[in-house]
């Protein structure tokens, strides 16, 4: 089995902080949105992963050549956005008639990876949501299966919402469907859409059984982003590197610090995520992530999300800092 990640999207939800970064590095829990999905699939036992990659790609592949490099690792560029379908489209010589477990690359999952990945059916993740028009729907038949899927329905009859978990054993029939789709340039909403492929499977007699998740991380928006953080800090708890011995500094867990971190005169936590090399001195910082080489002095953060090579000096607030930055409130 190979696992397919779509990352090639520009993040526009994200920005400041993906003007200069793509959206699945941006840290969460100590890790970065990318790791946690990779290190999910991989202890799972995959062990190839294909990799669709567009806006800031190269580092992407930088992060993923340096954190996994026992992996099998592919990449496909994606030079024109045509939505998921045509992403995944992409693939097709890489996959050839190997079984696919595709995972969107901002979206984080809990559920029970190896049941699904092990599975001898094609099976679709879904989770009941209270408005499901912005989301792929599937309508559920009997024992779980799944009768009918529908890309963001002005009235939906479900409200099981695809969370972008999709596995996926006859990808030959898929990519039929698929290439059939381009080829007579049947777009939902201007995008070649994966739902709509899914769905001339299943009219096809492809059957798909559903799997429920626990819980669903979305991590393409600030405030999801760092509501997210807070929960999953919890559940895994922090993670301080061992080489750090700070002056004077409270820790409120759950916290995570990152190697090379300089923190004095500070209180920390709870639910924050430190990069690496950051310093914070005479500071305050809870539900918050700060990049890697972040200088912090001298403020109070609560709700923020702080990118990376940034300086920030003075008072109370709650900020949404790309990277490279320089702020004085004082």
């Amino acid at each position: 089995m190979k696992a397919i990640i779509p990352v090639a999207g520009a993040g526009t939800k994200l920005r400041p902080h993906t003007y200069t970064q793509p959206k699945a590095l941006i840290p969460l829990a100590g890790k970065s949105v990318l790791s946690i999905i990779v290190d999910q699939l991989a202890e799972a036992g995959i062990q190839e992963f294909i990799f669709i990659i567009g806006y800031l790609g190269d580092k992407i592949q930088d992060y993923v050549k340096e954190h996994y490099p026992h992996l099998t690792c592919h990449f496909v560029l994606q030079n024109e956005r045509q939505g998921l379908g045509h992403a995944i489209y992409l693939t097709k010589d890489i996959v050839g008639s190997d079984e696919v477990f595709i995972a969107l690359g901002d979206t984080i999952c809990e559920y029970d990876v190896k049941e699904v990945v092990y599975s001898s059916e094609s099976m679709l993740g879904v989770k009941k949501v209270d408005d499901p028009r912005n989301f792929g729907v599937a309508e559920m038949g009997e024992h779980g299966s799944i009768s009918k899927v529908v890309e963001k329905p002005q009235i939906p009859k479900s409200n099981m919402a695809l969370v972008g978990l999709y596995k996926i054993k006859d990808t030959p029939f898929l990519f039929s469907c698929l290439e059939k789709m381009i080829h007579d340039a049947e777009k939902t909403r201007n995008e070649y859409n994966l739902t709509d492929a899914l769905e001339c499977m299943i009219l096809s007699g492809v059957q798909f059984k559903s799997f429920k998740v626990q819980n669903w991380f979305d991590c393409g928006r600030i405030d999801t982003l760092l509501d997210s953080n807070a929960i999953l800090m919890k559940k895994l708890g922090g993670k301080i590197s061992p080489e750090h011995v700070f002056e004077n500094v409270i820790i409120v867990p759950p916290v995570s610090i990152a190697k090379g971190c300089e923190i004095s005169n500070s209180i920390i936590g709870p639910n924050v995520a430190i990069g690496e090399d950051a310093k914070i001195t005479y500071s305050i910082v809870r539900d918050s992530i700060i990049g890697s080489f972040a200088n912090l002095y001298d403020v109070v953060l609560h709700d923020s999300l702080i990118g990376s090579d940034t300086e920030i000096k003075g008072e109370t607030r709650s900020l949404n800092i790309g990277d490279n930055t320089q702020i004085d409130l004082g």
